[in-house]
């Protein structure tokens, strides 16, 4: 067995550990990096890009089939497999940016084999023992797989399969009614499929219920069946004729089963114990600056059970690049992390939703909001549902909530003025191109503002005072 010494090991090539060693290699360091999988991770080959691209087949065939503006609509006879062949181009097309050979061109040593640690500075893998001065998890997540009665004998897919279909499910069964639940439901029902959800809480249960709502209206307006309060007590059947049986009694048979009810970090034969990393089932333990209990080793991503989103593993991994290169300290932060459901309409949030703002701050908090409604470029587009709100204390927002047209889009503007930690004022002071969605958002920042202005007895005598003056 050879031995491997480098300055950074990588254990994990999903966007934190692509990130990481993409970073620390460019600025000097020697990077190893170990991947038994997909070079790309969860998000490249069967979460984030094939999901956004089922999505958009879907919103294709959904809006080629509706009659809008003088243009009449027609059926689009989705061919299934031919928005497979889709999703496959859109991640070959992305593949080479996360590739074995693009990270070797850079200098980092790639060792394709399962990672463990043998010592709290040594791990193996491939034949090699390798040690580093310094370690970085990033073994990201995968499907949590809930124990239900007869699961186990029934053919189920999760995300890690359910895009390898080429044939269009004649009734989709999803337990689990959570974003990604979601989407795929919006996807398949849009492709052709008849699709039931069954959610054992609430559907979108983190999220704000006023926009929840608005989601689902359209989601069951395009006949989609959601159950909400439904935990599953069992499943049987073969494959073609699945039933899944609620705890309240209640069935429902279809063609496929998918399991979307949540994730779990990927913690398995990693040594974690011999490398003196403590740890629990949900995930690897992390001070603020996401340091493990053994201070040479760094964990990110979706493995130390925070948020589970692509763009946190890579604001993880650019946080530790500052002590671990420069040794400058650095400390995670939460509430600036956005998020979004790219159902249609989408539905984003930043910071604190409503009713966590109103716990958290109670009278001091200020909600206001703007409807697309009232947004010259959705009523053009035919989008003018939804609407955008921010919760505000002392004059800086705290959270912000949009559901409607690019949500996701929209969002970013908040997500940046929680970071930066601007005021209202920074909002209402930006000038939007006439007409765009984007006007939403200084449209709420002129609800903030609007009742100091016009409604202020003290402003009016001023004003008062003034033109009399002039």
């Amino acid at each position: 067995m050879t031995h491997l010494k480098t300055d950074i090991c990588v254990i994990g090539a999903g966007a934190a550990g692509l990130s990481v060693a993409a970073g620390a290699v460019q600025m000097g360091a020697q990077v190893v990096l170990i991947e038994a999988g997909e070079m790309g991770g969860d998000c490249l080959n069967t979460g984030c890009v094939p999901s956004k691209a089922l999505l958009a087949a879907g919103h294709k065939a959904h809006h080629t089939a509706q009659a809008a503006f003088g243009v009449a609509g027609h059926d689009p006879a989705p061919d299934f497999a031919a928005a497979k062949d889709h999703l496959r181009a859109v991640i070959d097309r992305i593949a080479p940016v996360d590739s074995q050979e693009r990270f070797e061109g850079l200098g980092v040593t790639v060792i394709r084999a399962r990672a463990r640690f043998v010592a709290p500075d040594m791990l193996e893998a491939g034949g090699q023992r390798i040690t580093a001065r310094r370690f970085v998890i990033a073994t990201g997540s995968q499907p949590f797989v809930p124990r239900i009665a007869g699961l186990d004998a029934v053919a189920y897919h999760t995300n890690e399969t359910i895009f390898d279909l080429r044939r269009r499910p004649a009734h989709l069964l999803i337990i689990g009614g959570g974003p990604i639940g979601l989407e795929m439901a919006q996807a398949h029902r849009r492709l052709g499929s008849e699709v039931t959800v069954l959610e054992g809480a609430r559907a979108l249960g983190r999220d704000d219920p006023e926009a929840v709502a608005l989601v689902l209206a359209q989601l069951r307006a395009e006949g989609i069946t959601i159950i909400e309060g439904a935990a599953v007590a069992s499943v049987a059947g073969k494959d073609g004729a699945i039933t899944v049986q609620t705890g309240d009694g209640a069935s429902v048979t279809g063609t496929h089963l998918l399991v979307a009810v949540g994730r779990r970090p990927v913690l398995d034969d990693l040594g974690l114990d011999q490398a003196a990393v403590a740890h629990s089932p949900k995930g690897i333990d992390v001070d603020a600056g996401l340091r493990t209990s053994n201070p040479r080793i760094y964990a990110i991503g979706d493995v130390t059970g925070g948020a589970q989103f692509t763009h946190v593993a890579g604001y993880h991994a650019g946080l530790i690049l500052r002590p671990m290169l420069f040794g400058l300290r650095a400390r995670a932060r939460r509430d600036h992390i956005p998020r979004a459901t790219y159902t249609d309409p989408e539905l984003a949030q930043v910071g604190l939703t409503e009713a966590e703002a109103r716990k958290a701050h109670g009278a001091r908090l200020n909600v206001v909001r703007a409807d697309f409604a009232h947004n010259d470029r959705a009523i053009a587009t035919g989008q003018a549902h939804g609407f955008a709100k921010a919760m505000v204390v002392r004059g800086r927002p705290v959270g912000a909530t949009i559901v409607g047209p690019q949500a996701g889009e929209l969002i970013q503007i908040w997500a940046l003025a929680i970071a930066a930690r601007l005021k209202m004022s920074a909002i209402a002071g930006m000038i939007s191109p006439y007409p765009t969605l984007g006007e939403i958002n200084k449209r709420v920042a002129g609800a903030y503002f609007a009742p100091r202005l016009f409604e202020s007895r003290w402003v009016k005598r001023v004003v008062r005072i003034v033109q009399r003056l002039r």
